[in-house]
């Protein structure tokens, strides 16, 4: 088995501590995607194949896995990774569940979004939110829209659908 990020259409690894697309090639990997060549071209190259998880490996060789490139948000040119703001934000002590997603903006190509479901009795406010992941993390991964929910969507096998938030997004704004 191999693995390698990469980050160009060319499929170039990665320096160490960069992060790209994580490839694999294994004898026990599907053939194909069945009836879906559309997703056989994107999954697939010289006999790699990637789900889309982007990763990072370091000096000893270990892999990290970072986010979903499907998540990733491109604000002002800077890679985004939502995962790291969530994990910020299910440290705060009033935040019980949280999502962040890219939403378009007209001055940085994208700008984060943080769907944010607080724990009963919390009075904490937006404002409070977006501060609190800047005192923890860079000023330009902070959040420029909040907005507290019930509840966030989840599959039947507890995968967060974040599809649906930005759809929802959107739609609040046609």
């Amino acid at each position: 088995m191999r693995l390698f990020p990469s980050n160009d259409e060319d499929k170039n690894e990665v320096p160490v501590g960069e992060v790209g697309i994580m490839y694999i090639k294994s004898d026990f990997l599907l053939d194909e995607y069945y009836k879906n060549p559309e997703a056989n071209k994107e999954s697939y190259y010289n006999g790699y194949f990637t789900v889309g998880d982007m990763a990072r490996v370091d000096e000893e060789g270990y892999y990290y896995i970072v986010d979903r490139a499907v998540d990733m948000i491109i604000s002002g040119g800077v890679n985004i990774y939502p995962a790291e703001i969530e994990e910020v934000l299910y440290n705060h002590p009033d935040v019980y569940d949280a999502a962040i997603i890219g939403a378009p903006d007209p001055e940085w190509g994208g700008k984060i979004v943080a769907y944010v479901v607080l724990r009963e009795n919390a009075e904490i406010s937006e404002e409070d939110i977006i501060n609190y992941v800047g005192q923890k993390l860079a000023s330009y991964k902070k959040p420029r829209e909040v907005i507290l929910v019930d509840e966030l969507p989840y599959s039947p096998s507890g995968k967060q659908l974040k599809r649906i938030l930005k759809g929802e997004h959107e739609g609040r704004f046609q």
